[in-house]
């Protein structure tokens, strides 16, 4: 009498509760994350609904707090404001107590107020989903004993409460903002964990985000696959989704003999790209300079990480430590020094987009002319910058 509606073997259970799970993250990438909290994308009524009601049964989790949580994670990136950031809080605390970091934020009335805006307000969330919110979890766990036994459904039950704390509150917001790749050189310290956005519905590619926080798209590169964006697709081709914007993509052309405006406007549009690809240049010059100093590969990588970094973000002991690497070294001493120009170009400034070409233009130049075979490449790539 308590074998469950469905009778299954173990792996039948372990198949349902990973199914269940999924469900759930596709609620929470497609729902809170791309729709609710950066408005993305547009969802029908059904979706809409369906995603708040298995959000209540599975989570217990009330729309306004989470995208007034996550809108602030953006706005706060990386500083003691931010609810969750492990370069301020350490990887262990985030990654194992985020969902604690997360409830002590949603008690906060000042980011509910600033940050909670647009959400939704209708007769269901202000009657049930908002008032009885852990009635939900109860619910699903009587619909878990019901279908899959008392034993296995509390066990599947208890997969699915830990679930989105640990995968979405640790490790996207704690791994996500220390280990992994990134394509885009914003001023945060977003990852992608992997290529591949499928166990995490697409959110694994956390730097792409960071990068183009308003793309209902969150893959960029070829290899890289985002599922909750073929999901998207999906309802859009059932007339269920309207996606509003997705990363821009970088157009390369003919090469131009100079920058022009249609190569500044390109530049700063895709300012990240940009700045990611010329801080490769950087480091393959440091390893091609570290190899004829017959420096070992782990020195190579870890001068240039700290080429990499913003000058924000150096450490008294890294400081010293590029200022005697940009002594030693003139090319890398140029190359450094360029690099806060081109970030110069689309900082806020009082200059007009004339003198801003005319600056383009000049980086441009004093780059071909350096002598220097990255700089060289890259600025060739720049002349080639057409708007998308």
């Amino acid at each position: 009498m308590f074998s469950g509606i469905f009778d299954l073997p173990w792996w039948g259970l372990a198949l349902a509760a990973l199914g269940l799970t999924h469900v759930t993250i596709a609620a929470v990438t497609i729902f809170l994350h791309r729709h609710q909290a950066h408005r993305a994308l547009d969802l029908g009524p059904l979706p809409s609904h369906f995603f708040r009601f298995w959000l209540w049964l599975t989570t217990g989790m009330i729309t306004r707090e989470w995208a007034a949580i996550h809108r602030k994670h953006h706005a706060k990136c990386e500083s003691p404001d931010d609810p969750h950031s492990p370069r301020i809080l350490g990887l262990p605390r985030v990654l194992f107590g985020g969902v604690f970091l997360y409830v002590r934020e949603s008690h906060k009335r000042e980011t509910l107020e600033r940050y909670g805006h647009g959400t939704p307000d209708d007769w269901l969330e202000r009657h049930v989903y908002t008032p009885w919110h852990k009635v939900g979890i109860v619910l699903m766990l009587a619909i878990d004993g019901a279908l899959f036994g008392l034993l296995p459904g509390g066990l599947i039950w208890g997969v699915q409460m830990v679930w989105i704390p640990f995968w979405a509150a640790g490790v996207i917001n704690g791994v996500g903002h220390f280990w992994g790749y990134r394509n885009f050189a914003c001023a945060d310290a977003s990852t992608n964990i992997l290529p591949w956005g499928i166990l995490i519905g697409g959110e694994e590619l956390h730097n792409n985000h960071h990068a183009y926080a308003s793309s209902a798209r969150l893959s960029n590169r070829w290899y890289e696959v985002d599922i909750g964006w073929c999901y998207i697709r999906l309802l859009a081709l059932l007339g269920q989704a309207r996606v509003r914007k997705v990363a821009p993509r970088l157009r390369l052309g003919e090469i131009k003999p100079a920058p022009d405006r249609e190569s500044l406007e390109a530049v700063i549009t895709h300012r990240y790209d940009v700045l990611a690809r010329y801080l490769k240049s950087l480091r393959r010059l440091a390893a091609e300079e570290l190899r004829e100093l017959r420096m070992g590969f782990r020195e190579a990588r870890a001068i240039g990480r700290l080429l990499a970094l913003e000058a924000t973000a150096l450490g008294p002991a890294q400081r010293e430590r590029l200022a005697a690497i940009l002594t030693r070294s003139q090319r890398q001493a140029v190359g450094y020094a360029m690099r806060g120009e081109l970030e110069a170009l689309w900082a806020r400034s009082t200059a007009t987009h004339d003198q801003l070409v005319a600056r383009l233009q000049d980086w441009v130049a004093r780059a071909e002319a350096s002598g220097i075979r990255q700089l060289e490449e890259f600025a060739l790539r720049l002349r080639r910058c057409a708007s998308a």
